[in-house]
């Protein structure tokens, strides 16, 4: 297993210093409202031997899922956080998957792909969750767009606006997402359209559980490169 974890400052150690301890029950704590992951896994379908990349992958959960679905597929992962990361690697090797998965401890809006990870460029780029705690989201969110393969996909899931909720339920959450420095990102549909117009990419959005969580994908229509390893 390939890792890479030397820590980051700044933002890594502001999120170093909240999952410190949060990472042993992070993913009990969170399977009840984090939804969407499952869904977005399971419209990955990268192309045989195809590369998976996911930004802010935390405890390795979903990457674990996308091995689970695709056993032919590469799988990368990357996190600010090497707390995060430790946990990712500890759980990846008790369940037998650290030669298929690699780990790199970066930041989202600037990695060197081919430094971090050893990989030029990807099938299939996602981002779970992870948009709504990066402080430069359209940063990262372009940077990983500029990664995306020939034919290559971006997904995200992440929380929405909560557009068909009760203004009082939409405060609440809101108020409660802030303690975890969470902030959902109120212009990523704008956003993945300026990307789309400037690129000629195609974008599918959703809006689920009455917009709870934004479900969406970015798509190139002819990437300038193939993957390499």
């Amino acid at each position: 297993m390939n890792a890479h974890i030397e820590s980051l400052p700044g933002h890594g150690e502001a999120m170093d210093r909240m999952y410190r301890f949060q990472r042993h029950f992070y993913d009990a704590s969170r399977r009840y409202y984090l939804l969407g992951r499952d869904r977005l896994l399971d419209r990955l379908t990268p192309p045989p031997g195809g590369s998976i990349l996911e930004i802010g992958c935390g405890t390795g959960r979903n990457l674990i899922g996308a091995a689970q679905r695709y056993s032919h597929a590469k799988l990368f992962g990357i996190d600010i956080s090497q707390e995060m990361l430790k946990t990712a690697l500890g759980t990846v090797s008790r369940m037998g998957l650290d030669k298929r998965v690699h780990f790199a401890c970066a930041d989202a809006t600037s990695f060197d792909p081919v430094a971090a990870l050893g990989q030029h460029r990807f099938d299939r780029i996602y981002f779970s969750y992870t948009l709504s705690m990066v402080p430069d989201w359209q940063t990262a969110l372009r940077h990983a767009f500029s990664l995306l393969a020939s034919d290559g996909e971006l997904h995200i899931v992440d929380f929405g606006q909560c557009e068909a909720l009760a203004r009082g339920v939409r405060t609440m959450l809101f108020r409660w997402l802030d303690l975890f420095h969470v902030s959902p990102r109120a212009d990523l549909r704008n956003e993945l359209a300026r990307l789309a117009k400037a690129s000629g990419a195609s974008i599918h959005f959703e809006a689920p559980y009455r917009g709870y969580i934004w479900l969406a994908k970015i798509k190139p229509q002819a990437g300038p490169q193939s993957a390499a390893p």
